[in-house]
């Protein structure tokens, strides 16, 4: 019981970094949190995921700026939904690949000592950290456990979201790509799959908008904007497109 509860509150913590950090923080810069909070979530998503900061960002706007169109680096809509599904992660990785594109389209991001010599620079070293701690932690059963930790943004963020968010669901509105809502799974990625949404509004850093929906990351920000941690963006210019 106490490893699963292990792994369900740290995916749930890395969940909620790529939602709050990664996609309203930084991609659309809707969001400003403590820097000792944003500086936990860039460490977490290191350790959890190996994602950079700048490649993430620059394929998540690429993909609001070609949604669903061939130059859309994950859309079901040319790829397939199974492919997005499945091997959504890899999508992202080789669309990263491309430098000029991430130069040009993740602008904003951190570029401090840290972030150029090793988060960027070892990707891979946060992950393997988290592996030793699994094992010392739970035995082999740890090494199990890390494989669902690594594998989890991957199907969830990169798959479930990318995939099903333009394949399946309800729309609150016309936008001029295949975005949709799905409830209630989008408790389990942080709000993330009302998705239409926030393709209606990218700017917009709350992704609920009907009585009966629920972004569980719109109510963290509150809760960090309580505790004097994270306030809305309105003085700087958001990436809405």
């Amino acid at each position: 019981m106490s490893e699963l509860i292990y792994l369900l509150l740290t995916t749930h913590i890395t969940i909620i970094c790529v939602t709050l950090f990664l996609h309203r923080g930084q991609a659309h810069k809707a969001l400003i949190f403590h820097p000792v909070l944003s500086h936990f979530m860039r460490w977490w998503l290191w350790m959890t995921t190996g994602m950079v900061t700048k490649e993430w960002v620059a394929v998540h706007r690429l993909h609001h700026r070609y949604c669903d169109k061939k130059e859309d680096p994950h859309s079901p809509v040319h790829y397939g939904l199974l492919t997005v599904l499945f091997k959504g992660a890899w999508l992202y990785n080789s669309a990263a690949k491309d430098k000029a594109m991430v130069n040009t389209y993740g602008v904003g991001t951190p570029e401090d000592w840290l972030e150029k010599n090793v988060y960027s620079k070892y990707t891979y070293l946060g992950v393997l950290v988290l592996l030793c701690i699994n094992i010392i932690l739970f035995g082999f059963v740890g090494f199990g456990l890390w494989l669902c930790q690594i594998a989890w943004i991957p199907f969830w963020a990169a798959g479930v979201v990318n995939g099903v968010g333009h394949s399946w669901g309800y729309r609150n509105g016309d936008t001029r790509e295949e975005s949709r809502n799905v409830m209630p799974i989008d408790v389990l990625v942080g709000g993330e799959l009302l998705h239409n949404n926030h393709h209606l509004d990218p700017s917009n850093p709350k992704l609920s908008l009907k009585w009966f929906e629920f972004d569980i990351g719109w109510m963290y920000f509150n809760i960090f904007k309580f505790l004097r941690l994270a306030k809305q963006n309105d003085h700087h210019q958001r990436f809405s497109s």
